[in-house]
């Protein structure tokens, strides 16, 4: 495996980016796009284990995450993350060409992916879909703060109005101190902008689910705090793809990949990926 890093100017400022390249000719490419407050360093493992598979990984800083311009954790919006995201995939077929693509997510990084995969004006150009934690249905938050955040994102953005507790990220205490540790992750309040961007798009993406077609995969953990499992529910019965596939992972928390059977669920992403990788 090799790595590789890069920067290009996207919606809302200057980008950047990871990949973690096979040794050998890649079976296919995969933009990987990450959750809120966090940052793309934090899938170095992920990015390695599909590496090892045959995989070309790239993973983008969201704005205002990571390395990436930005005023810490404001998404800007999720349709210019989407715009990031397309170009970042563009930007590795144009590396690896002529072998299929992937975009894979993970919680608000799901979202991402789900808005980029319906927002059409067609279907999205990939062999497959993969998402973790969809935030679909977020048990966070009170009418007062949903009310009141609109207003907000609008006259103050970057104002903190939601604190995110690190410990229902991962049952592994290493993984929790690291995350906490971090100085590339955000551990402020999340800003207005950044909240009421995944709440508007959550429901839009539900909305234009019938128009998801491609392969998809959802793995989850049953008892995820942060986005409710009933997300993966909705994802299993609302889309118009014929191929979906919903892995529940009894007990585990809202980081899968970051769980301490991470391995058997980076085996399920990685064998998942083989099955839906044409022309092999």
């Amino acid at each position: 495996m090799t790595t590789e890093t890069g920067e290009f100017t996207g919606t809302g400022g200057r980008i950047s980016w990871r990949a973690w390249q096979p040794e050998t000719r890649a079976r296919a490419v995969i933009a990987l796009s990450h959750g809120v407050a966090e940052h793309s360093g934090r899938y170095e493992h992920v990015g390695a284990a599909l590496a090892d598979a045959g995989f070309a990984v790239y993973a983008l800083d969201h704005i205002g995450h990571g390395r990436s311009e930005g005023a810490r954790a404001n998404i800007g919006s999720l349709d210019g993350a989407a715009d990031n995201l397309a170009a970042l995939l563009e930007l590795a077929s144009q590396a690896h060409p002529g072998i299929p693509r992937f975009v894979l997510g993970h919680s608000m990084g799901a979202l991402v992916v789900l808005h980029l995969a319906t927002r059409g004006p067609g279907p999205l150009d990939v062999a497959g879909v993969a998402v973790s934690a969809p935030p679909l249905d977020i048990p966070l938050g009170n009418p007062l703060q949903k009310l009141v955040a609109p207003l907000l994102t609008r006259y103050a953005p970057n104002l903190g109005v939601l604190t995110l507790d690190s410990s229902t990220i991962s049952r592994d205490p290493a993984v929790v101190a690291a995350y906490d540790a971090d100085p590339l992750v955000s551990r402020g309040k999340l800003p207005a902008r950044t909240a009421v961007e995944i709440l508007d798009h959550t429901d839009l993406v539900k909305q234009r689910l019938g128009s998801l077609t491609a392969p998809l995969l959802v793995q989850h953990g049953t008892e995820d705090r942060l986005a409710a499992p009933s997300g993966a529910d909705r994802l299993e019965t609302g889309t118009g793809s014929a191929d979906v596939t919903v892995l529940r992972y009894p007990g585990l928390y809202h980081e899968v990949y970051n769980e301490p059977e991470r391995e058997q669920v980076l085996a399920d992403l990685s064998d998942w990926l083989g099955k839906h990788v044409t022309g092999e």
